[in-house]
């Protein structure tokens, strides 16, 4: 990657905040815990790996050099350290029906299934459909059914995950429709005025690239501006549509008129994304482009201003001002590719001329990259540069020569590391990975808000597609398949397990294998690198911004369990069910960041005495909630950092902190085969009611049912769906210290992963429909615990 000399504010908030980790340190140990002994703490000299990607790891920087001001980010994760002795008591398996004290409760309450009884019999464990509801949507109600009927209850990693993610979607969702929508508007309303002015003062190719730009911004305004439909005056802050709708003086307010000079490609263009059916030639960029991405997705659909702010964020984000003309279909396709770099030079000098604006640039990009991470794509901060290096502090004449000049110059900058579609089929068939590097090397180019470098899609482009041509195995015992020509990969496809199996999950390497999804010509050898590349991950690259570090959080759930933690854990199936947990949170974890991720394609006074009943137990991994809570925290202050923490989300964190804290103790506890307190036990038994206080979300906000595209197939015009449903029932066999088994049972998440037509990307409230009425199966490898 090319070095820089000059790099803004908001760019180097993510640098600074790593190297404030190597700086400060923050460690995490354990005895005993698996063989998961890491040091947090790293040297600086120690990062400089060989990364081709130039996201995957950070450049060295000279602080002194850097102006951080208010932006500044340090320190915000904070690691706690553990040392734990693994002692559980253990129990045989297959267990006995004399074994379990509450038997025969639970098997007239819960186990009325044959196939279930035997299950649990033979991991000490099993998940079963939800006898309270099956169709619950909410992961917090079973617990107060569990309360009232003075069953014993098993707190899951699943209920926090899935309480992270409302919290995390919740104040995303609520900087974007509180701030972030109206300096996406000021900045496409000023960048629009200044491209009319220079149209009607230039000549030639400027002049035409200024009539772009114009064209370009009319249309993300246009996808901003409320409708008549989109606007009601809700005078009750307690009515559910509050916030749903524009309020009457957003009409005046977010007022613009199409410039006539270029109506009808602004139009044509709307008329495509509106319509968002699928590949077609963009009218102001020629190239195609896929417009089925358009259709909001995930918490967007909740407010009708979040439905136009994603439009016209993701036009930003997917449209591209390419510097070679090979993917664009035109009479003279350098010259288009002249004519659009000059389209980036004069929004990149617009900014770089007044400062408020490019403050206002600077903030929606940071604030969005502490979510999500850096653009995939060059942006303001590397046309800066390049200019600078060509014109230097003159006057900048974006003539033929002197774009020649930069085209030459951002050359030397980073390519894309992940397919993001541009021009789908308007290339050269994709048969080795040479010719794909030239694929993503021809999307190279200028992206006013690119879409974010994201470690799950990025495993995508390397192990699916030209990487992994030519399946080798049984032909007839292709699991998961669709065949295309394009790309000539028997797959097609890639499946969650590759991100688990990354992730350190050798279960899912495991099923991979069984499953015959890894006899790819090439698929071992790409996997392998990277395999090697995510192994040689420090704490601090998994913690650069929340999306990695949701990731880094979800790790421990993936190990194998051995010796000295409870019985139950110790099984394959339990190891598939914590895989299944997993890939339950990372759905929702795309569907929270579905915008910005470049896709592939108090406890009472007086408490009741349990004596030497148990209330419960507590899924005992500690090093899970500690990353959790280490996430958490970096949310929660990154987030006052940047000023955009609101008194509701910030009370809503502390409380999920103070869960945390003492489910790790209690944990810790199980694991060192200690009797828990009585007030342990109260606050097992009471955590239906002390979790309901970590959220202030509506029921909308808090349901599974949850769906998002993460891979699109434009041959056979395919999207890869991942999705999360109904709430299951989990119940343990769990061991006292006494000798005594009792059985528990909890929440967890249920997982699909699926394919369906691009032109019919799931909503949220599409998916509820299709599980109610037609829902797919789940993934083969769940049956080893599932009954």
């Amino acid at each position: 990657m090319k070095n820089r000399t000059q790099i803004t504010v908001t760019l180097l908030i993510f640098l600074i905040f790593l190297v404030s980790l190597f700086m400060g340190g923050c460690l995490e140990q354990s005895s005993g815990l698996g063989g998961e002994n890491e040091t947090m703490q790293k040297e600086e000299a120690d990062k400089n790996k060989d990364d081709p990607s130039g996201r995957l790891q950070t450049e060295a920087v000279d602080l002194s050099d850097i102006e951080a001001g208010n932006l500044s980010l340090s320190g915000n994760y904070r690691l706690d350290a553990l040392d734990i002795e693994l002692k559980a008591p253990q129990y045989k398996l297959p267990l006995q029906e004399s074994d379990i004290v509450n038997y025969r409760e639970f098997s007239q309450k819960f186990l009325t299934d044959e196939a279930a009884m035997e299950k649990l019999k033979e991991n000490g464990f099993v998940v079963i459909p939800n006898p309270y509801n099956p169709r619950e949507e909410d992961i917090t109600a079973m617990y107060d059914r569990l309360e009232n009927e003075g069953q014993q209850i098993f707190i899951t990693s699943d209920t926090l995950l899935h309480l992270y993610h409302v919290q995390f979607d919740e104040s995303m969702s609520q900087v974007e429709q509180n701030e972030l929508y109206g300096i996406l508007w000021e900045l496409d309303k000023a960048l629009l005025d200044a491209s009319i002015e220079k149209y009607n003062n230039a000549s030639g190719e400027e002049k035409e690239a200024a009539k772009r730009n114009a064209a370009y911004f009319a249309v993300a305004l246009s996808l901003l501006q409320p409708r008549e439909e989109q606007i009601k005056e809700i005078k009750n802050p307690y009515d559910p549509e509050a916030g749903m709708y524009f309020d009457p003086a957003a009409k005046e307010k977010y007022q613009f008129e199409i410039p006539a000079f270029v109506e009808d490609d602004v139009k044509a263009e709307l008329s495509l994304i509106e319509a968002h059916e699928g590949f077609d030639h963009s009218p102001i960029f020629l190239y195609k482009e896929d417009y089925s991405q358009y259709l909001p997705r995930g918490h967007y659909t909740h407010s009708e201003i979040l439905k136009n702010y994603f439009k016209a964020f993701i036009w930003h984000g997917r449209m591209s001002m390419l510097l070679k003309g090979k993917l664009i279909p035109a009479e003279n396709p350098e010259k288009e590719a002249r004519i659009q770099t000059i389209q980036a030079s004069l929004i990149t000098s617009e900014l770089e001329d007044n400062p408020e604006l490019l403050k206002k640039w600077e903030r929606l990009y940071a604030i969005t990259a502490f979510y999500v991470g850096v653009s995939d794509d060059l942006g303001p901060y590397e046309y800066m540069e390049a200019m600078e290096s060509v014109f230097g502090n003159g006057s900048k004449n974006f003539n033929a020569t002197a774009m020649e000049e930069l085209k030459i110059e951002l050359a030397g900058y980073r390519s894309p590391e992940i397919y993001g579609g541009t021009g789908s089929g308007d290339h050269e068939p994709i048969l080795t990975a040479e010719q794909a590097d030239e694929l993503l090397e021809d999307t190279k180019g200028f992206r006013f808000m690119g879409q974010r470098f994201v470690p799950d899609s990025y495993i995508f482009s390397r192990l699916i597609g030209p990487y992994t041509k030519e399946y080798t195995g049984n032909p007839e015992q292709v699991p998961f398949t669709y065949i295309y020509s394009d790309y000539g990969n028997n797959r097609g496809f890639p499946r969650g397990l590759d991100t688990m199996a990354l992730l350190g999950s050798e279960r899912a390497v495991y099923w991979l294998d069984e499953l015959d999804d890894s006899s790819y010509k090439n698929y071992s050898l790409r996997y392998g690198e990277l395999d090697s590349e995510f192994s040689n991950f420090s704490a601090a690259d998994w913690n650069r911004n929340l999306y990695w570090s949701w990731l880094y959080s979800l790790q421990p759930l993936l190990k194998d369990y051995g010796e000295g933690y409870p019985t139950f854990m110790q099984t394959d199936a339990w190891q598939d069910k914590a895989m299944s947990t997993s890939l339950a949170s990372w759905t929702e974890l795309r569907h929270d960041t579905i915008l910005y991720a470049k896709q592939t394609y108090g406890i009472a006074d007086e408490l009741p005495v349990f004596g030497d009943n148990p209330a419960g137990y507590v899924e005992p991994v500690p090093e899970f909630y500690n990353r959790l809570l280490a996430l958490i925290r970096m949310t929660a202050d990154g987030l006052e950092e940047l000023d955009t923490l609101d008194e509701d989300t910030a009370r809503n964190f502390e409380s999920l902190e103070s869960v945390l804290n003492k489910l790790i103790e209690i944990s810790e506890k199980e694991l060192k085969n200690e009797k828990l307190t009585e007030e342990d036990k109260y606050y097992i038994f009471k955590f239906g009611e002390i979790i309901k206080l970590s959220s202030s979300a509506d029921e909308e906000a808090r349901k599974t049912t949850l769906v998002a595209d993460v891979y699109t197939e434009p041959n056979n015009e395919l999207v890869l769906e991942e999705g999360t449903g109904y709430v299951d029932m989990v119940i343990v066999a769990y061991k006292l210290p006494d000798g005594r088994i009792f059985l528990a049972a909890g929440p967890v998440m249920s997982y699909y992963e699926f394919k369906q037509p691009t032109s019919d990307r799931l909503t949220d409230e599409k998916w509820r429909e299709m599980l109610e009425v037609n829902p797919p199966e789940r993934p083969e490898w769940t049956s080893t615990y599932i009954s």
